[in-house]
């Protein structure tokens, strides 16, 4: 049986909740073998810290952080990460790095280990919108991504990034941009659970 630690991110910036927080919660709660649910701070370099620590603890098989992605539709796998922070907002601890690499010597880019092509399959399957997405951002969530690849180099571990929209409790907060039923989130990534067991 793998052992499968799914993260998401607590609320960040003026928003009064994160659907990743709201997904990974419902999880947690369903008591499913073999699972490790954690809710990170939004904050570079100790969500990393928090994660890694939570790997060395667990040793899990597979790896996969959620992120919100306001603005889009669709679940959508990341496929890369790029070695930039650079913060539109300051993160929940008041950083914001601009154009600053996330290792100096690093590689520009580190691709998911993830089976994401299988995802997108599953997932289209059950009538869930879903799509690759090759831009994480260059935030917090990109900035975890990219250091979850990192340390993933070279080790067995299945790892990588997973961005969801709104949450429709979250419309009057975000008028006019795209949401998706919670349940139908939870529903996703249960799917995506079943393909690592």
């Amino acid at each position: 049986m793998n052992r499968i630690l799914i993260t998401g991110f607590e609320k960040f910036h003026t928003a009064s909740s994160n659907p990743t927080e709201a997904i990974v919660n419902q999880l947690g709660a369903q008591k499913i073998s073999g699972l490790i649910t954690a809710v990170l701070p939004v904050e570079f370099g100790r969500s990393w810290q928090i994660l890694k620590q939570l790997m060395d603890e667990h040793q899990p098989d597979v790896v996969i952080a959620l992120g919100q992605a306001e603005g889009r539709s669709q679940i959508t796998p990341e496929k890369i990460a790029i070695n930039l922070d650079n913060a539109r907002i300051p993160d929940n601890a008041g950083n914001a790095p601009l154009n600053q690499a996330i290792f100096p010597n690093g590689a520009d880019g580190m691709f998911s280990t993830l089976p994401i092509d299988s995802y997108v399959e599953i997932l289209r399957a059950a009538a869930i919108p879903v799509n690759i997405s090759y831009s994480a951002g260059t935030y917090v969530c990109n900035h975890l991504f990219y250091n979850l690849q990192n340390y993933c180099l070279g080790k067995t571990i299945k790892s990588g990034f997973i961005h969801v929209p709104l949450m429709e409790s979250q419309a009057t907060e975000f008028p006019g941009l795209p949401t998706l039923p919670l349940e139908k989130m939870v529903n996703a990534i249960k799917e995506i659970l079943l393909l690592h067991k």
